[in-house]
């Protein structure tokens, strides 16, 4: 027994769509992680456009999408199902990073008639022990009104994140409002919301998923292992992509695209 998605108050999702609708072919449902947005899966959804129709969407609280204090698993897995109630989508392939990979998994464990193929990279269903609070403190302590140019912000934010890459993706959410720097996000609610993000819903009553599951991990990643993902998808293979840690999609894209084309195929 899992939480009835449609009992949840839905927000209308942003996104964005590539390739045509083939016959008789399910669509795919790219799902970014904390922190992204569609726009982090531009690259890879135009290469999967080629032969599929795209969905890219923009998770509640991100992009351009609606805020809205509640975010856990259920709220954005209900954000997902009314998405494809509204876009007539009765079966999807379901590809989701992180974040969006344990919103895939909980529409599939919720309504496991949605999923045709099941896609999750280098996330498990399970609560993890690291912390956004530090990384959401320092971002809310950025002097916005003082900031002259993004390049100031990327040194300011060095000392408490000191990975470039990192610092970079994180300030995509940075953005220029009539001459004055504002985030996109909402911080606090990020900050509310933070041991969600990390966390997992109860699967003490869930019934485990019998669809196909890929999982894909990075090999220097240690977000997942096959032990994590048995229980509750007894036939999910799991598949390490070597030379890519968390973000394999950005790190390795021609495997991971190989990968992802082999198992829609």
């Amino acid at each position: 027994m899992t939480i009835a998605l449609n009992k949840i108050q839905a927000v209308e999702l942003a996104y964005y769509e590539l390739g045509e609708p083939k016959p008789h072919c399910n669509p795919i449902i790219i799902l970014h992680g904390f922190f992204a947005s569609s726009r982090n899966w531009r690259q890879v959804a135009d290469k999967l456009s080629i032969n599929h129709h795209v969905y890219v969407l923009d998770m509640r609280n991100h992009g351009v999408s609606p805020h809205h204090m509640n975010m856990d698993y259920p709220d954005m897995a209900a954000d997902l199902l009314a998405f494809m109630d509204a876009h007539n989508i009765n079966t999807a392939n379901l590809l989701g990073h992180s974040m969006g990979g344990k919103v895939a998994m909980w529409l599939a464990l919720s309504y496991p008639n949605r999923v045709n193929k099941l896609l999750v990279a280098d996330i498990a269903p399970v609560k993890y022990q690291h912390s956004f609070n530090k990384l959401i403190t320092a971002l809310k302590s950025l002097p916005l009104a003082a900031l002259k140019n993004r390049k100031q912000a990327e040194q300011w934010l060095e000392l408490e994140i000191p990975e470039l890459t990192y610092r970079q993706f994180l300030l995509q959410n940075l953005v220029l409002n009539e001459g004055e720097y504002v985030w996109r996000v909402n911080l606090d609610i990020f900050y509310a919301n933070g041991d969600n993000i990390i966390g997992f819903p109860n699967v003490d009553n869930v019934n485990p998923y019998q669809g196909q599951a890929l999982f894909l991990a990075g090999g220097d990643s240690s977000y997942v292992n096959l032990e994590q993902i048995r229980d509750l998808f007894p036939i999910g293979h799991l598949s390490v992509i070597d030379g890519a840690g968390h973000w394999l999609h950005v790190q390795q894209p021609v495997e991971f695209l190989n990968q992802v084309e082999a198992y829609l195929a």
